[in-house]
C-alpha cells in the first residue's frame, strides 16, 4: 500500500552527544507545531510569497514617469522587466537547492536583506543602468518566496490538510496582482515611484524581522544536507564538525531542472503553463482591449480592471486548495487507506475544462460583439471567473508536486515556476502582434485551445499517473521507505 513516508523521517542526534539515529513517527513530523504556531507560519511565508508579485505588479504603471525622470526609454525601462524575471527563476531555483542543504529558515534570512538593499538602491538611483543592475538584485533577494513557501507548507501540513494550506498561501501572493497595478497607478500618479522603493524597504526590513524572530526551522528532522553531512563525518572532532556544519558549500542551483524528467512532473508544469496563458492574454493588452473598447484611459482606471481577476484568485486558491484535500481523502477511503497521488489533480479538471478557456473565449467575444456598460460588466465578471480558473489549476497541481516529490518540495516548485515562467516569456511578446493582426477574439480562441490542450495534459496524468511515475523514478515519496 502506497504512503506518503520517505527517508527524511528520522531524529536528529545532539551533535555533542552523537547517537544512533531513532525512526521518528510519522504523525509526529506533522504534530511539531501547533495548529496556531502553523497558522502563524502560513502567514509570514504568504507575505513573503505576496511581495514579489506586488514589486512586479506596482513596476509597470511606472514606466512612462521612470523613463522620464531618468532620462531614457521606456524600452529600456521594460527591459529591466525581463532581467527581473530572470533574477527571479535563477534565484528561486538557487534558495531551493540550499533551503534542502542548510534549512528554510538561513536561507529566508540570508536572502531578504538583499531585496531591501535592492529596493533602497533603486529609490536612489539617478541613472537607468542603476536601475536594472539593483532590480536585478531586489528580484534575486525575494525570489525564494513562492518557492521556500511552498516547501515550508510540505513540511509543516500533512496529505489531507496540505491542499487548504497550498490554497491560503496562494489566495495571499495573488492577492498581490490583484492590488499591485492600481496600487502603483495611484502611487505613480499622485506621489512618485521612488516612493513605492521606499515603501518596499520598510515592508522587507518588517518582513526580515519578523522572521528572524517567528520563523522556526521547519525541515525535516535529519533531511537537511548539512545533517547528512555529520552524520557521515561523526567519527571527526566536535569543532571540526561544527565549522562544516555551517561552512559554505558549492551546489547547484539548476539541480531542480533534473526533476522535470518525471514525465508526471512535466505534463502538469506544461498543463499549469497553457491554463496560466489564458490570463495573461486577458491581462496583458487589457489597456488596448478592454480598455479601448469601453473607453477606460485613465491609468488608475485601468489598474482597477484587473481586480477582479485578482478576487478571483484570492477566492479561487483556498477553495481549490479545499475541494482537493477533501478529493485525496474521498478516494483514498474509497480505495480502503490507498494513496493514488494523481486523484489530487481531479480538482484541476473544471477549472482546465470550462472556466479558464471559456472565460478568455468569452471574454474576445465580448469586446468584439458587446459594446456599453454591459459588455464591460460582463467582462469583469469573465475575469473573475478565470481568476478562480487558474488557481482551480494551479493550486492542487502545485499540491500535487509537493506530495509526490515531497523530499525536494521547495526544488520542484523552482523548477515548475521557473520552467513555466520562462516558456510564458516567450509567449507573451505574440499577444499583441496577434491581437493586431488577427483580432481580439481570434487570439483569444487560440489561448482557449491551448487551455484544452492542458486539460489533455492533465486528464492523461491522472489516467496512467503510475505508469507514468514508473517511467523514471526522480525521488517519488509514494513509496514506504521500510
Amino acid at each position: 500500500m502506497a504512503s506518503e513516508e520517505t527517508p527524511l523521517l528520522v531524529g536528529v542526534p545532539d551533535i555533542a552527544e552523537p547517537e544512533p539515529h531513532v525512526p521518528m513517527n510519522h504523525d509526529h513530523i506533522y504534530s511539531r507545531f501547533t495548529p496556531w504556531r502553523k497558522r502563524g507560519i502560513l502567514t509570514l511565508v504568504s507575505c513573503s510569497g505576496l511581495i514579489p508579485f506586488f514589486v512586479s505588479g506596482t513596476f509597470i504603471p511606472a514606466i512612462s514617469q521612470i523613463a522620464s525622470d531618468l532620462s531614457t526609454t521606456p524600452e529600456m525601462v521594460s527591459l529591466t522587466i525581463s532581467l527581473s524575471i530572470f533574477g527571479a527563476a535563477i534565484g528561486s531555483m538557487a534558495m531551493a537547492t540550499y533551503s534542502g542543504f542548510y534549512g528554510r529558515r538561513p536561507i529566508y534570512l540570508a536572502s531578504l536583506p538583499f531585496f531591501c538593499l535592492g529596493s533602497y538602491q533603486i529609490a536612489v538611483a539617478q541613472n537607468i543602468y542603476s536601475l536594472i543592475a539593483w532590480r536585478f538584485v531586489q528580484s534575486v533577494g525575494i525570489s525564494g518566496g513562492m518557492s521556500l513557501g511552498a516547501g515550508v507548507i510540505g513540511d509543516i501540513y500533512g496529505l489531507e490538510e496540505r491542499g487548504f494550506a497550498m490554497g491560503v498561501f496562494y489566495g495571499v501572493s495573488l492577492l498581490g496582482p490583484a492590488i499591485a497595478p492600481v496600487t502603483g497607478g495611484i502611487a505613480t500618479h499622485y506621489s512618485s515611484w521612488r516612493m513605492l522603493q521606499w515603501a518596499f524597504l520598510i515592508c522587507g526590513l518588517a518582513l526580515l524581522m519578523s522572521m528572524a524572530l517567528w520563523l522556526p526551522e521547519t525541515s525535516h528532522p535529519g533531511s537537511l544536507g548539512v545533517e547528512k553531512t555529520f552524520d557521515q563525518d561523526r567519527s571527526e572532532p566536535r569543532f571540526t564538525l561544527l565549522r562544516r556544519k555551517w561552512g559554505w558549500v558549492w551546489l547547484n542551483p539548476f539541480s531542480s531542472l533534473g526533476l522535470l524528467r518525471s514525465p508526471n512532473l512535466m505534463l502538469v508544469m506544461l498543463a499549469g503553463t497553457a491554463i496560466l496563458l489564458t490570463d495573461f492574454v486577458l491581462l496583458v493588452p487589457l489597456a488596448y482591449t478592454i480598455g479601448a473598447k469601453y473607453g477606460i484611459t485613465n491609468e488608475a482606471l485601468i489598474g482597477a480592471v484587473f481586480i477582479p481577476c485578482g478576487l478571483g484568485n484570492v477566492v479561487g486558491a483556498p477553495l481549490a486548495g479545499f475541494i482537493s484535500d477533501r478529493v485525496v481523502h474521498a478516494y483514498r477511503s474509497k480505495r480502503r487507506g490507498e494513496w493514488y497521488p494523481e486523484d489530487r489533480l481531479r480538482t484541476t479538471l473544471i477549472g482546465a475544462a470550462t472556466c479558464a478557456p471559456l472565460s478568455v473565449l468569452l471574454v474576445g467575444a465580448t469586446v468584439t460583439y458587446v459594446p456599453g456598460r454591459t459588455g464591460l460588466l460582463m467582462c469583469l465578471g469573465l475575469l473573475f471567473l478565470n481568476g478562480i480558473g487558474v488557481d482551480l489549476v494551479l493550486c492542487p497541481s502545485a499540491a500535487y508536486n509537493v506530495d509526490v516529490v515531497h523530499t525536494r518540495s521547495a526544488e520542484i516548485m523552482a523548477a515548475n515556476n521557473g520552467s513555466r515562467a520562462l516558456l510564458i516569456s516567450l509567449l507573451v511578446p505574440l499577444i499583441l502582434p496577434s491581437i493586431t493582426h488577427f483580432g481580439v477574439l481570434a487570439t483569444n480562441a487560440a489561448a482557449a485551445l491551448i487551455a484544452w490542450t492542458g486539460l489533455a495534459l492533465l486528464a492523461l496524468t491522472i489516467r496512467y499517473g503510475e505508469e507514468l511515475r514508473g517511467w523514471k523514478d526522480v525521488g517519488y515519496s509514494t513509496v514506504d521507505s521500510n
